[in-house]
């Protein structure tokens, strides 16, 4: 891929993983065509299998383009293919604690993204009056209300996917009040999880943010009031094209246990369970996956897509050298992280 190139995306402000994706292509300095809209269909682009944003359009083994979703591997294959900036920590062992930072943004974090976006009113006015328009500025009036009504009401309906329903809110809640405290505490360190630079979990945490922190009325006021210097950081990571990335950036493995053990608790305590119950659900071809998350009974939707993130969480794991694992250990015994690991 070369280096002058553009990559061509589709997305919308109001998808995280959009938002992610962009950041972090301003960040490693990748030159990108983004796409809102139908601009994709009216270029001939081909669809990818499942609808997701956000879309890359990018060249297969034989040269052809196709339609690629996903952020993680998006992440590591454009690590592959341009290596400067990279925001995959050198030492192994700290890739692997960013994986999980990240994996738990991504699929945990967003829970409360998806919760408080279709649970209050005035966040549901808010996402539902301004979502369509990102798509279509132009729609008129009266395309306008019923594409209001239409996704509200359709989103409303799914939150049941998440897991989010009246028994389940208060933990979702409590659980982003406990991240975003223990967020603001960390960035009263440094500058991002993994030190003076940027990790792909830095993405993660900023994507689910821009929606949180930035945009839903309700938890937006919660970051306001608990977490001033997260509301700040968001800001600052939308664009790092002119952040240095000194080599000498990263967080010192011997030190991560001390900066990043609350937050890997917080992993531990709220995501491990969730991930553990729906890998036991698949296995045993049930439906809906039921479990205690922070003394409640949690229940939702069974999805292979999470048991392949705990796939690559052990795969990467167990490809560590003994010392690497050893360094692993000692930041995540007793955190609840070590949970996942266990095979057996």
């Amino acid at each position: 891929m070369s280096k002058r190139k553009s990559v061509r995306l589709k997305g919308a402000p109001g998808s995280p993983y959009t938002r992610k994706m962009l950041a972090l292509l301003r960040y490693r300095r990748i030159p990108y065509e983004f796409l809102i809209g139908n601009q994709a269909d009216d270029l001939g682009l081909p669809k990818p299998k499942v609808e997701l944003l956000p879309t890359f359009y990018l060249p297969n083994a034989s040269g052809e383009i196709e339609a690629v979703v996903d952020s993680t591997p998006l992440i590591r294959r454009f690590e592959r293919d341009r290596p400067d900036r990279s925001v995959i920590p050198p030492d192994p062992a700290l890739a692997f604690i960013d994986a999980l930072l990240e994996d738990y943004a991504d699929e945990w974090l967003t829970k409360a993204m998806f919760h408080y976006r279709w649970w209050y009113e005035a966040d549901i006015d808010k996402a539902a009056s301004i979502l369509p328009l990102w798509r279509d500025p132009f729609m008129s009036p009266e395309t306008h209300e019923r594409m209001r009504q239409f996704i509200a009401e359709r989103q409303i309906a799914r939150l049941y996917v998440v897991g989010s329903n009246a028994v389940t809110a208060p933990v979702i809640e409590a659980s982003y009040v406990r991240f975003l405290d223990l967020f603001e505490a960390l960035l009263q360190r440094q500058p991002f999880l993994m030190g003076q630079r940027p990790g792909s979990g830095d993405f993660g945490i900023y994507a689910q943010l821009t929606q949180l922190a930035k945009f839903d009325p309700t938890p937006m006021a919660l970051a306001l009031e608990r977490a001033p210097r997260v509301c700040a950081w968001v800001d600052a990571v939308d664009d790092l094209s002119g952040h240095p990335a000194p080599d000498s950036g990263w967080l010192a493995n011997a030190s991560a246990r001390e900066v990043l053990g609350g937050l890997l608790a917080e992993v531990g305590r709220v995501y491990v369970p969730a991930l553990l119950a729906n890998a036991k659900a698949l296995e045993s071809g049930e439906k809906q996956w039921h479990t205690t998350i922070d003394g409640q009974r949690w229940e939702q939707p069974t999805f292979p897509y999470q048991v392949k993130c705990l796939q690559s969480l052990r795969e990467a794991h167990a490809a560590l050298d003994a010392s690497a694992k050893r360094t692993v250990a000692g930041i995540i015994d007793g955190t609840g992280c070590e949970a996942l690991l266990k095979t057996g």
